[in-house]
């Protein structure tokens, strides 16, 4: 597509949302974890879930890709960028409500405020999240979890737009098809509220809990610029040992490099690059492979790259 189609598709949805809710060339990665990776062609902020109407119809009209982005905690974008129409959520969904034992949010709350204000509310079954700085719509969009928990053991139901057709849905738990850290909603669902049925518990206990997820948080997972476990874990082993095993803590490739103190978390430089993480992955896979020939399934979420090694691409 070329530059002037790009304004073409910025200025129409500058038309239906307003111009302060569009921009060209919007940078993602200041907006991930990893702090790296480029632009999208045209970025745009909905304030209302009836947004996406016009977002699909302007994506349709011109045939875009569309990346919802979230609080980018499991998100790596190319250093090239992303061509297509990138979508981020405004203050309107950050909004909570407690009733009884049901939690409610918009996708925009994130996953440590909702596990301390429904444990404040004496609420149970959600502390694990306090670990995870990610949206509730990243959430369910990949079934997060911790702590010997997950969104589906919790999850009644979530609000989703089809960014395609422009339609508001209500996608039960069976519908969204949760499963370690996947579900059915594909690059053009957006999540955009959801219902939690917790249990009545003791806010003392469960403040005391978070603590301590806090505390083994910082004990046994690394700072600086990372988005959590890169690959997930394989069935009856984890991701983390082979990638110890493999001798690889430590590994660097240009500027981003394999943590010292959890060998599943990558770390990238300030002012880094988004395809140095996206080797060190591949360079990762293949040697895990070739060691004890597991072929591990990244977690991270790609955009904008060629096909890796786990895709079958050049190692």
């Amino acid at each position: 597509m070329t530059a002037s189609r790009w304004d073409r598709v910025a200025a129409e949805l500058a038309a239906a949302l307003g111009p302060a809710a569009v921009r060209r060339e919007r940078p993602i990665g200041p907006d991930t974890t990893y702090r790296v990776g480029g632009a999208a062609r045209v970025g745009v902020t909905l304030s209302a879930g009836d947004d996406a109407a016009a977002v699909a119809e302007v994506a349709a009209a011109h045939g875009t890709d569309i990346l919802v982005v979230g609080r980018g905690s499991n998100l790596l974008v190319a250093d090239a960028g992303f061509d297509g129409v990138a979508v981020w959520l405004g203050p309107a969904f950050q909004w909570i409500r407690i009733d009884g034992t049901r939690l409610s949010a918009g996708a925009a709350a994130g996953l440590p405020v909702l596990a301390r204000r429904s444990a404040a509310a004496g609420l149970t079954g959600f502390e694990w999240a306090v670990g995870v700085p990610g949206s509730l719509g990243g959430a369910v969009r990949m079934n997060a979890g911790g702590h010997g928990s997950d969104m589906a053991a919790t999850l009644i139901r979530a609000e989703v737009a089809d960014l395609r057709q422009g339609r508001l849905e209500k996608w039960n738990r069976e519908q969204l098809g949760l499963g370690y850290r996947r579900s059915a909603l594909a690059d053009h669902h957006l999540v955009v509220s959801a219902d939690i049925g917790l249990a009545a518990g003791d806010a003392a206990a469960s403040e005391a809990l978070i603590a301590e997820i806090v505390a083994w948080r910082r004990e046994h997972q690394p700072g600086g610029l990372n988005a959590g476990s890169v690959f997930t874990n394989p069935d009856g082993d984890s991701a983390g040992r082979l990638i110890d095993a493999a001798g690889l803590k430590g590994l660097r490739v240009g500027t981003a490099s394999v943590s010292d103190k959890h060998a599943n978390f990558f770390i990238a430089d300030r002012g880094g690059s988004a395809d140095d993480v996206h080797e060190l992955m591949a360079r990762v896979f293949v040697r895990v492979r070739d060691a004890f020939d597991v072929a591990l399934v990244p977690e991270t979420r790609l955009v904008g790259f060629g096909p890796g090694p786990w895709q079958g691409g050049a190692t």
